[in-house]
């Protein structure tokens, strides 16, 4: 079997091969070592820390498309598996499997474009027949042919057609509670159950609205389309709630914008994430400009966080962040593998869960995307 380090843990993973004990689950205990990720001070407004990470590694992803940039040219098309027609497959003879009509965790996706397209976990699709959200970081092959997703819904209830395809015109990621639930748990009903939970505390959190100069009846309305919607997207859409995740990211933008600047000759690659003195999240990437391409909707999805997440606010330290980006000792790992194309790794440990997708196009294999959760 070929042997695989990790370009972006590489100081951690030295000396660890990807075993055949690996793909069968149990990689045993990973070695607790430092990688070369620098923690930088962090970036703080109301409820919502950020530490942004530098690395001394960068690759190349200019060749990559987004799923937001694919849709928006026409090149990605997204659709119910019953809305597939033969002028969606370039390859003959494609062996697809039967596809009789729309499935609430299934949709098709074809990449038309020259360029390989990355999927990122989180990522929300609107329309069809309910709102979804795709399940797994990946990467579909350029001029591709039909692709299964395996996703979630995020709008419980609506199984009424609005479109026959499907838009990202909001640019929606979940938020971080409710990311996990589709990437960790890979449970429809605590997808669900979460979803309806941040649309509730998204109405709760609109009762401090006129404090900040929206009017006592803006907020009535916006609760009530909360309410009479089950869509994570229409919800996170609404107004109001719009107004406030925009009064953290707003500021908080300015000021990451402004620490980058500063920090030309470092190569940012993601985040560290704190919600009122928790670590809650990370989001690390191939280097700056993907980071760049992903930054305003990922950052968006802190502040939704941010604003439902209960609890009194605390603090929290650079040394805690360092070392939540330093704890890999995993004690399971799965690996989901298209030869050739990506290799998908979770790993799992005590206080953490892990995903990290490498690309295997190029001769020399190295990580686009690596997620990390506070378990």
């Amino acid at each position: 079997m070929k042997r695989s380090f990790l370009p972006i843990l590489a100081v951690l993973f030295t000396g660890f091969a990807v075993i055949s004990a690996a793909f069968a689950g149990d990689a045993g205990s990973l070695p607790a070592t430092s990688n070369d990720y620098k923690i930088l001070a962090p970036i703080t407004h109301g409820d919502l820390t950020i530490f942004p990470v530098v690395s001394a590694k960068s690759h190349d992803t200019s060749d990559f498309i987004t799923l937001d940039e694919g849709i928006r040219s026409g090149e990605v098309v997204v659709t119910e598996v019953g809305n597939l027609h033969s002028t969606m497959q370039r390859r003959p003879p494609y062996q697809a499997r039967p596809y009789q009509g729309a499935e609430v965790n299934r949709l098709v996706l074809v990449n038309n474009s020259k360029h390989p397209l990355i999927l990122l976990a989180g990522e929300v699709v609107t329309g069809g027949k309910q709102d979804r959200v795709v399940g797994k970081d990946r990467i579909v092959p350029a001029e591709s042919d039909p692709v299964d997703l395996s996703v979630f819904c995020v709008e419980h209830g609506r199984w009424t057609e609005t479109s026959t395809k499907f838009d990202t015109h909001a640019s929606v990621m979940l938020q971080p509670s409710v990311r996990m639930k589709a990437m960790a748990d890979q449970d429809q009903q605590k997808v669900w159950d979460e979803v309806a939970n941040s649309r509730k505390n998204m109405s709760g959190a609109m009762l401090h609205a006129p404090s900040a100069g929206i009017s006592t009846a803006e907020v009535t309305s916006a609760q009530a389309q909360i309410e009479s919607t089950s869509s994570y997207a229409k919800a996170r859409e609404n107004g109001v709630v719009q107004k406030q995740v925009e009064s953290i990211t707003g500021p908080m933008r300015k000021s990451y914008e402004s620490v980058i600047k500063q920090l030309r000759n470092q190569n940012a690659v993601g985040v560290v994430v704190a919600v009122k003195g928790h670590i809650v999240w990370a989001d690390m990437f191939a280097g700056s400009a993907l980071l760049a391409k992903y930054w305003p909707k990922l950052l968006e999805s802190y502040a939704t966080e941010a604003l439902t997440m209960p609890g009194a606010n605390g603090e929290i330290s650079i040394k805690e962040a360092q070392e939540f980006l330093q704890d890999w000792q995993a004690r399971h790992e799965v690996v989901d593998s298209e030869p050739g194309l990506y290799r998908e790794r979770e790993l799992i440990g005590d206080k953490f869960k892990a995903f990290q997708l490498t690309s295997l196009l190029a001769k020399d294999a190295f990580d686009l995307h690596l997620s990390k959760m506070a378990d």
